[in-house]
């Protein structure tokens, strides 16, 4: 006999194009969180004379390797990779640039075209693509899914809070949340982002207060719904707290429809931060990010290939999280689960 939770496991998996999305989304963020070890300026691995050095995780001097100068050894310098390859070798990564690394051999103006050496080509500013790509995917993943987290934490509460009490409480969160949603999000970014250089973490915060009210409305309406039923009412006869009552008996029934959003609110979140980059009030000015990328484009028109390598990776990643969405939320439907 198969249960419940088995069930919307079988009718996720009977889903192929949300199944497959899964896999190619998973694969992508595999792929794209170590950067570090796909696409760098610094070798992996150096073994000269008989000591073995990993410039990823540490700085050496040049002396290191026989040079004459105390600073950080430049791996991309031909007389430092000379000095080492006379009495050993050097392991690069699949990609030896990393988002900020500028490319000084160019044959060509910047942005230049694709090559064998820059597989999507350079930004107006040398930069390889590719590794630029590899770093703003990562980055606008990683922020989607910590704004979507601690969104969804501070919404489910704050829903589960109204539905649960009603009243006068029901009431006056609703009038909040009506003030609070009709604030202008943008301007008052803009305005924040001219006095302070946003980083990745204050950036996160401005967006989380406003973000958070994308569950109220669907937890709230749950709670409502569930808060007289048998169940809950026997279980205050006995003496149960309302802490209990809301995370032992509601919250699951709560969390099936929570759920069904994430991956949309992911997505939105995704979509944000590339509003915000390709308006420059997003991350510091040389980050790498979707966003960015796209902006690249915009502002060179003679070099195609940026605005399609932006274009086709945020049309991707948002399709996949469309795709996933759709497929979480066709297994969690009551009316398939039988």
């Amino acid at each position: 006999m198969i249960n419940i939770n088995q069930r919307k496991i079988l009718n996720f998996k009977n889903n192929k194009r949300g199944l497959y999305s899964l896999y190619i989304f998973l694969l992508l963020l595999f792929f794209t969180l170590p950067a570090e070890f796909i696409a760098n300026d610094k070798p992996l691995l150096v073994k000269y004379n008989t000591g073995y050095y990993f410039p990823v995780f540490n700085n050496y001097a040049e002396t290191v390797f026989g040079g004459d100068f105390e600073t950080s050894a430049d791996y991309r310098d031909t007389f430092v990779i000379e000095l080492i390859e006379s009495d050993g070798w050097i392991i690069w990564p699949l990609i030896p640039f990393n988002h900020q690394t500028v490319n000084y051999n160019l044959q060509v103006p910047a942005p230049s075209p694709p090559s064998l050496e820059n597989i999507l080509g350079t930004d107006d500013q040398a930069r390889d693509v590719l590794a630029r790509l590899i770093y703003g995917f990562r980055i606008s993943i990683l922020f989607g899914i910590l704004l979507t987290f601690f969104s969804s934490i501070i919404g489910v509460a704050f829903g589960a809070i109204q539905g649960y009490l009603g009243g006068l409480t029901d009431l006056l969160g609703q009038r909040f949340i009506e003030i609070w949603s009709g604030m202008p999000i943008l301007y008052l970014l803009i305005i924040v982002g001219s006095i302070i250089t946003p980083n990745f973490w204050i950036l996160l915060i401005l967006l989380l207060i406003f973000s958070w009210m994308n569950l109220v409305g669907v937890v709230r309406a749950e709670f409502l719904r569930a808060r007289n039923f048998d169940y809950v009412k026997a279980a205050k006869c006995l003496g149960m707290s309302d802490y209990k009552i809301i995370v032992k008996h509601l919250l699951p029934n709560a969390m099936v429809a929570t759920i069904t959003y994430l991956p949309f609110i992911l997505a939105a979140s995704v979509t944000t931060l590339t509003s915000l980059d390709f308006l420059g009030f997003g991350l510091p000015p040389g980050s790498a990010s979707l966003g960015e990328l796209l902006n690249q484009g915009k502002n060179n028109l003679q070099a195609p290939w940026l605005g399609i390598t932006g274009f086709t990776a945020i049309s991707i990643l948002l399709s996949l999280l469309v795709f996933i969405g759709e497929a979480i939320r066709d297994a969690f439907d009551p009316r398939k689960i039988n």
